[in-house]
Order: structure tokens, then sequence, then C-alpha cells
């Protein structure tokens, strides 16, 4: 490596700063640990012209150093990684201790030597440069650089290199960083999915036993009289509520679901379905639901399941908003180029100023505090999110408090 001619040491020096530029441009581009070990391993042995080197990291629940690279000769990671380097009486130990470098040019005699390294991969240290590897006066480890191949370790050696385990330093705590970020995400990721699994699961489970409590509980409040129609009356209520909050749960999971799995799906099918979702919600409430058009030759390109929720949750509302023995109306409207979906009712109405924002996410109509039913304030957002993702359009109309309302959703046919 050695630059012969009258300007060999300027030129060897630029050679040296130019590479140095190259690694620190790709240590902090990388924030894969391995690849990076590699780069950090390859660059020392370069600029020191050495036969091999070293990256060792400092423990501190034990208290030791410990060889996470090297590419001495007969080396393997395995190998090494169970090798623990005390702090005591080691030269790596007195590199982090005292955080400086240190050179040494005859190993041979040296009682400071870690020699179990040398006997595991049967390799000899015959002279060593070790530096420490530190952020902000925090040592992380030790880079060593081991057997100068020409000559005795510099000063020029021991500066570049500290200069390279300062860069190196910084590239192995940005990539443990970030392999910790990941090892966090995927755990949430997974904890996550363990949370919707069972929220999807206890909402199916509930929903069957809920719709028996809903339809016994609706009868007996039409057939019983005086004290037991009021008990009646109480379990239908507490029904509703639970039935709120399942649809609560179940819509929770859609905040995330953003992959649509279309198909062509007649617009009665729709209708049909989201009928049935809520079949004992109406029952329970007494209301009349007219359905308009039901024969509808429409057909749209969408995700059956999500704008099955859309509709749902818009009917949902409907029916929440609606006093005992209301009307809901339920119909399909054929344009050039597009369906619309029409869900009205006779309920409590919406503001002129509040038309546009009972489609915000948590919004409700009446203060939290204050209101009269439950709920999270998620389903109008969501059905907005699934009709938009379809590149159709939802509104409502209303004549203002005590007028009912009408929700509009507009899809696009199906081009086949």
């Amino acid at each position: 490596m050695t630059i012969q001619g009258q300007d060999s040491e300027p030129q060897y020096e630029i050679h040296l700063l130019r590479r140095l530029l190259d690694v620190s441009v790709t240590l902090n581009s990388n924030l894969d640990l391995d690849p990076l070990l590699i780069s950090i391993l390859k660059a020392t042995c370069e600029i020191t012209d050495s036969e091999a080197a070293s990256i060792l990291l400092y423990d501190q629940n034990t208290d030791e150093l410990k060889f996470v690279a090297s590419n001495s000769p007969g080396s393997r990671s395995e190998e090494l990684a169970i090798i623990k380097v005390p702090m005591e009486g080691s030269i790596a130990g007195q590199i982090v201790r005292e955080n400086r470098a240190m050179v040494i040019q005859n190993a041979a005699d040296d009682s400071r030597i870690f020699r179990r390294v040398d006997d595991t991969i049967s390799f000899q240290t015959r002279s060593l440069l070790g530096v420490p590897m530190s952020m902000k006066d925090n040592v992380i480890g030790v880079l060593e650089s081991v057997n100068k191949r020409d000559g005795l370790w510099t000063e020029e050696d021991r500066e570049y290199l500290s200069i390279l385990a300062g860069q190196a330093a910084v590239a192995i705590n940005n990539a443990r960083q970030s392999s910790d970020l990941k090892k966090a995400f995927n755990d949430l990721s997974q904890l996550d999915k363990l949370k919707n699994d069972f929220i999807a699961i206890a909402s199916h489970e509930l929903r069957t036993p809920l719709g028996v409590i809903l339809g016994y509980a609706s009868f007996l409040q039409d057939e019983a009289e005086g004290e037991a129609s009021e008990h009646a009356a109480a379990v239908l209520n507490s029904a509703l509520h639970l039935r709120n909050l399942i649809e609560d749960m179940t819509n929770y999971l859609q905040l995330g679901a953003s992959e649509l799995i279309r198909e062509d799906v007649r617009v009665t099918a729709l209708l049909e379905a989201a009928l049935h979702d809520v079949q004992s919600l109406t029952e329970a409430k007494g209301h009349h639901v007219q359905v308009v058009n039901r024969d509808a030759p429409a057909i749209v390109y969408v995700d059956r399941l999500k704008i099955g929720l859309a509709l749902t949750n818009i009917l949902n509302n409907a029916i929440k908003f609606t006093p005992n023995g209301g009307e809901i109306g339920f119909g399909v409207e054929m344009r050039p180029r597009e369906v619309w979906i029409k869900i009205s009712d006779n309920g409590m109405g919406i503001p002129e100023d509040q038309l546009e924002k009972i489609f915000e996410q948590f919004y409700q109509v009446a203060d939290h505090m204050t209101r009269r039913h439950n709920g999270m304030g998620i389903g109008l957002s969501i059905a907005k999110g699934m009709v938009e993702a379809h590149d159709g359009r939802i509104w409502a109309e209303s004549a203002g408090l005590n007028n009912g309302s009408t929700f509009y959703v507009a899809l696009p046919l199906s081009e086949d």
C-alpha cells in the first residue's frame, strides 16, 4: 500500500483522506449491522495496512467486552461471539477504561494481550493498534488493527484509525437503534394483530346471542305489563348499548384497513346484506323499514365487505338517532354513470352547519358529556373513507333538528 516516489507521503495522505470520506458515506448510508461491520473491518485493514481487524463492543450488564466482528484468518463469528474479554488485565479493557488509543509494537511478550482469541482461531497477534469507539465521551467499544504488514505503527495510523472509529461508533449506534426500532415495530405489529383478532372474534361471537336477547327483550316489552315491561325495557336498552359497543369495535378494526378486494356486485345484494346486519336492531326499536327500488339492476365494482360496512354504519346511525317506532328508508336511484344509494330517517336530524362535520373522526353532534346516544363517533368517518376509496361520494341532507336526515352514497357503475 506504500506509494513510491518523491511525493509519496502527500499522495498517500490524500489517498487515505479520500478513503475515509468514502467510508463515511458508506457507513452513514447503511443501517444493516452485519454488512456495516464488514465494511468497517475492510476499511481498517486498508487504512492501517494491517493483516486483520476486530470490533469489540462493551456490555454494560456484564462489564465485559465481546467480539462482534473479526476478519482474522480462521475466525468464525459463532466462535468469537462466546468469547468475553475482561475489562481488567486486557488491552481492550484498558482502552475502554481510559478512553485512549494504545499501540503495541511487539505483542509477543505482552501479558495484556488476550491470548484466548489467538488460541481459538489458531492466529498469532504480533502487533496491535487499538482505539476507542466513542460517542460524546461515551465509549461503546474498541476497534483493533492487528499485525502491521510493513514496519511499525505510526502516529498517522493512530490518527486515521481514531477517525474511522468515531465514524464506526455513530454508524453502529444508528444500526442498533434501527434494529431496535424494527424489533419494536414487529412486536407492536404482532400485538396489534392479536388485539384485532381478539376484537374481531369477540364482536362476531357476541352478535348471535345479542340478537337473541334483543329479540326476546323486544317481545317481552310488547307483551308484558307494569313492572315486567319496565324490566324488559331496561334489558332492551342495555342490549342496544352493547350493540353500539360491538359496532364501534367493528369500526375500530377498519381504521387501519386500506386494501380493497374488488368484484362485481349487484347493489341489491349489498342492500340485503346491510339490512340483514341491522335486522335485530330495527326490530328491537320497532322501526319500520321501507326499501325502494329493491330490484334495481345496478352492478358496482367494489370490495363487498367494505362497502357493506359503510352502508351498515349509515343504517346504524339512522337507527340510533331515530326514536322507537320511527321510519327508515333504504333505496336505489339509477344515474347515467353511477348509482345512488339513499338512506333516510325521521329522527333527530342534523343542523345545517354540521352536515360536513359529522363525517369527521370522533365527531358527535351532541356534547360527549350530555348526549343520550352512546358511541365513539367513527362510524360515519369510516363510511366516508370506504366510499371515497372506491371513487365514490357520500353526503348528508337535513332540514334541521327534529326533521330527520337523508344520507346519499354515490358509486360508479361497473364498466363491464
